[in-house]
């Protein structure tokens, strides 16, 4: 039982992680009235956001962090998330997001994922 908790405590991460790209496309193609503007937000900052969790917090990153520096990683990671859901109009999906993030990372610390 514990072990299916503990698998379904990962998928939600993994999702947490998807979820971050979708809010910062979202942020980025409301950013602006000009289209230029919310296409090169829209794309370019998932895209960042995908090229900084590739080297730094995917499991084979090629410079993986650990310890602090992964508690301020995923602050910083999931914090742009919730900020751009906020940002983008849409603050109780925010707080939703957070609260989920922090019941995850909880699980995960305490599970030693």
């Amino acid at each position: 039982m514990l072990s299916s908790l503990k698998a379904l405590n990962l998928l939600v991460m993994f999702l947490l992680e998807l979820a971050v790209y979708v809010a910062v496309a979202l942020w980025g193609f409301t950013a602006s009235d000009k289209w230029p503007v919310k296409v090169l937000l829209g794309v370019g900052a998932p895209v960042a956001m995908i090229a900084v969790w590739a080297m730094f917090g995917a499991p084979r990153a090629p410079y993986a962090v650990h310890g602090g520096g992964r508690v301020v990683l995923e602050a910083l990671w999931f914090g742009a998330g919730a900020a751009a859901l906020a940002a983008s109009g849409r603050q109780g999906w925010a707080a939703t997001f957070v609260g989920v993030y922090l019941v995850n990372a909880a699980l995960r610390f305490l599970w030693n994922q």
